[in-house]
Order: structure tokens, then sequence, then C-alpha cells
């Protein structure tokens, strides 16, 4: 019964992760678009094109009740499509249910054009012409090679120009902005005599300096990047005209073979993991989630560990076994019960608005009324999660340390050792695989933990790395993004739910793959630990 239990468990989870990783990786793949001639009872017939995303048997009863022309005498089921048309502008939505007994004359033209856009989703046309400063360069057979070689010249001057205002021109603001907060803090010391007003002048005239002569390259740079345009056509006959800057890639997907789509799918996987989020969050990558999961998760164990380890080896080694032990214990393990939300609750009260606003009082009063520490954060997500997770340290400790032999304790005091040198020598490396035993449930809850963390610190939106070339470097007064929150955000507070839902599943699979990585890595170095003391357990 024991066995047929896990193997069920084994098999839902493994059965998880497999739909999972089916329904969010498919989403990557450049699928085909249709056109086909919609002709519904009693309505002009008109053309449709897009990716079919979804089908579905509906009761044909249930379409009539939705006012559809449905001949009811006809089968029991009809089917339902979901088509990807794009095209926001023109039909006002990314998706249209239709259908599919109402589709003829399908057809997949290999000249059929789909359009990757930083904004108002993607496209789906015939492309017509090349335009540069309104001047035709290229039209007909000749615009796709012209379309392709302006993509990769965009692409490069899109680089140029993130860096340009991310690094340098974000570097000058942090400048600035220190600099500013470096008067106001002599203001308040009555400090900014002429001698300290003239070197701040100097200072801000060279940030100014530096700004002036980016500013005119970031100006030359929006100007080629706008530069260029494209005609496009509908296939119902609309034709367009938007910048080439608001392209992200162009591709024919029904003329693409298998290799081509195979290199697509994996250069769109790699978007995914290294690339910004746009469109709400339903487009583009993750990446600021990832960095901001892994890095909280981190520094959260690097609290916890030394806390959670002291605190155990105190009950266990040096604390009386009384009445009083027993009560800590005790409180110790309802912890572990209580709901996360109620962390994050204490978290905001306590390290937001006490700990974090008398950190501002004492030390950063010229910035106020703006908080610094005052406002949640990654050091105050960071901190709510170790509190959270710190039961399951010391417990696990405590059962690592009650576990070595009374036996060692007393030969290495025989020895002449004292009682620390045989706790740091002794007992603590002995007992240090069920230290990482409990980092690995630490960091297996904490990292997918979601309701404390969207009032500690975590948002929507925060592609600037807490972590960059701007002193202190490390930024832990700063909002992060995270995988759990994002699925959340994703998924339920998406303006655009059927673009979103695909990406709902590949977040959540990244999600367990990140944890994996993070427990695997705490699973090799417990082992490791384990074989290296296993001499001193016999």
């Amino acid at each position: 019964m024991n066995a047929g239990a896990v193997s069920i468990a084994v098999i839902m989870t493994l059965g998880l992760l497999a739909l999972i990783a089916v329904r969010g990786l498919a989403h990557f793949w450049p699928a085909d678009v249709v056109v086909a001639d919609y002709v519904m009872p009693g309505a002009e017939p008109r053309v449709l094109a897009g990716e079919v995303t979804q089908r579905e048997e509906v009761p044909r009863a249930r379409l009539a009740a939705a006012g559809l022309p449905v001949d009811v005498e006809g089968g029991e089921f009809m089917t339902r499509e979901l088509l990807k048309v794009g095209n926001r502008e023109v039909y006002g939505a990314d998706f249209s249910w239709v259908i599919g007994e109402w589709l003829q004359n399908e057809r997949k033209p290999k000249d059929l054009v789909a359009i990757e856009r930083r904004e108002w989703g993607n496209f789906y046309g015939h492309l017509v012409a090349v335009k540069e400063n309104g001047q035709l360069v290229a039209e007909g057979e000749n615009a796709w090679g012209e379309l392709q070689r302006r993509i990769e010249r965009i692409d490069e001057l899109y680089a140029r120009i993130a860096r340009l205002e991310k690094v340098d021109i974000g570097r000058i603001n942090y400048g600035m902005e220190r600099l500013r907060l470096k008067t106001r803090r002599l203001e308040l010391d009555n400090q900014l005599d002429a001698v300290a007003q003239a070197d701040l002048d100097a200072e801000r005239a060279e940030w100014d300096a530096q700004y002036v002569v980016l500013e005119r390259e970031l100006t030359e740079l929006h100007q080629g990047f706008n530069r260029d345009t494209i005609s496009v056509r509908t296939v119902d006959g609309r034709e367009l005209e938007f910048s080439l800057g608001k392209v992200v890639r162009a591709y024919q997907p029904n003329a693409m073979s298998v290799v081509e789509k195979l290199g697509f799918y994996f250069k769109k996987l790699w978007e995914f993991v290294s690339a910004e989020p746009r469109e709400a969050n339903t487009e583009g990558g993750i990446f600021p989630a990832i960095f901001g999961t892994v890095l909280m998760t981190l520094i959260m164990a690097v609290i916890v560990t030394p806390f959670g380890v002291i605190a155990a080896v105190y009950l266990r080694e040096y604390a009386k076994q009384g009445l009083l032990t027993r009560i800590i214990r005790i409180a110790v393990n309802n912890l572990a019960g209580v709901p996360s939300i109620v962390y994050g609750v204490f978290g905001l009260g306590f390290f937001v608005y006490v700990l974090g606003g008398s950190i501002d009082r004492l030390f950063y009063p010229e910035a106020a009324p703006a908080p610094v520490f005052g406002t949640p954060g990654l050091m105050w997500a960071s901190l709510t999660l170790a509190i959270l997770t710190l039961p399951v340290v010391i417990v696990a400790t405590e059962e690592g340390l009650a576990r070595i032999p009374r036996i060692l304790r007393e030969g290495s005091l025989a020895l002449g050792a004292t009682k620390s040198e045989t706790l740091w020598k002794v007992v603590l490396p002995m007992a240090s695989p069920a230290m990482m035993t409990g980092l690995i449930l630490a960091v297996a809850r904490a990292a997918g933990e979601v309701a404390p963390l969207m009032l500690v610190g975590v948002v929507k939106l925060a592609p600037s790395l807490p972590l960059n070339g701007n002193y202190p470097y490390l930024h832990l007064d700063q909002k992060i993004m995270h995988l759990g929150f994002h699925i959340f955000d994703v998924g339920f507070q998406s303006p655009n739910v059927e673009a979103a839902r695909p990406l709902v599943y590949a977040t959540a699979l990244l999600l367990v793959l990140v944890i994996a990585t993070l427990n695997f890595t705490a699973v090799y170095i417990r082992n490791h630990l384990r074989e290296k003391y296993k001499a001193l357990d016999h």
C-alpha cells in the first residue's frame, strides 16, 4: 500500500509537470496561420486569418441559446475554434471564437506574414512595401528581404538605446540623485557654506555635461530608430502603415521548414528566460522575475540559516530542559503552521513601517518625505521569508543535533576539548546534513510563496534589477519581481486573458525548475557533508 501510494503521488506529480510543460512550451512554436472564408448563415461572408489555439465541441443548443444562427436539427455538437487573429487596431481584440463548420476554403498561403510587435500584439497579413522617411524603398517580392535587413538594424539600435537609457543615463540620474541628497544633508547639518556649494555645483556641472552628450546621442538614435516604416495589408483588404521601430520580428510561418521552426522556437525560449516583459507582462521575457526570485531566496537563506542554527543549538545544547523550553518548542512548531499572509502583515507593520521608518529617520533624513527603507523592498521581503521559514530550520537542526550520539560529546570532552570546541568541531559538522535539510525545506517553501510578498516588496513590473553597477551595487531598498507573483498577475489580472494563459503554464514550469535547481544544489551539498562525516557517525 505504501509503495502504491508513493507511485500514485509520483505519477500525479509527473503528470502535472507534463501538462504544464506541454501547455507552456507549445506557446513558443511558430504555428501555421490559416486563412479561411467565414460564412455565417444570414450574414455577409468575411475573410479571417489567424492561428488556431484551441478547439472544443459545443452543444448546438448552447450556441443557439447564445443567439447564433445554428440549425438545432443538425448533429448534437458543433466545433468551436479560438483563433488568434491579431491586428488589434483593426479588430479590437487579439482572439476570436468562430464556428469550425462555418469556415470554408481554408488555405495556408506561404507569403502570409506574421509580425510580432512591441505594442498592440501580432499582425497577420501581407507585406506591401518598405519605406524610409516616407519614401518607397522596396515593394512586392523585394520587400521581404529589405524588411529583414532593416529589422536587424532596428535590433542593434534598440539594444544601444536600451543600454544608453538604463546604464549610462541611469548612472547619471543616480549620481544626480545622490548629489541632491548630499546637498540636503548639508543643509540639515548647517554645513552648506560657500566652499561646499561650489564643490556641489562643480560636480553637478560635470554630471550635466555628461548628460548633454548622452542626450544628443540618444536623440540621434531615436531619429534613426523611427526612420523606417512598412505598409501592410490584412487578408480582408485593409491597409495599415506603422513604424518599423515597433517590430520585434517578422516571419512567414507557412513557408518555414521544420528546421527553421526549431530555430525560431529555441530563439523564443531564450527570449522568454533572458528578456524583459512587455505588453502588460503577456509578451517578452521574465528575466527580472527569475533574478528577483533567486536573489531574494539566497538572501533569505543567508539570513535564516545562522539564526535557525543558533536557536536550535541553544535549545538543544545550552537551555535548561524545563517547562519554559518545552513551551518555546511548542511555539516554534506552531509558528510553522501560521498562514503566510500573517507573516506578510507582520513584515509590513514591523519591518517596513517600524524598522524601516526608524532607519529612514536616523540615517536618511535628507530623503524625507520620500522613504528609503520605510517602503516595501528586497530586504524586507527576504526578512519576512526568513521569519516564515525559521521554524523549519530550527526543527530540522534540533533533530540533527538530537541524533548525534552522546558518546562523541563525552569523548571530545575527555580528550580535553571545551564544550564550545566540542560544539564547533564535532557536533555542528556532524549535524550539518540536518541543517541542509532544513535549508532545503526553507528554500522550497520560500521560493513559492506569493501572499506575503505582495505586501513587503514584490510588484507587478520592476525591470531594473536590484544588482547593478551603481554604488552600493546591491540595492536592498529596491522593489523586485517574483515568479510566483508573476503567475498570479498574468493569470488573474491580465487585460488579455487568452494571450496570458500559456505564459502562466510556462512561468509555472520555470518556477518549478528554479526551485528544483536550488534544492538539488542544497541536496548535493548535504550528501557531500553526509559522506564526509559518515565515518565519525560509526
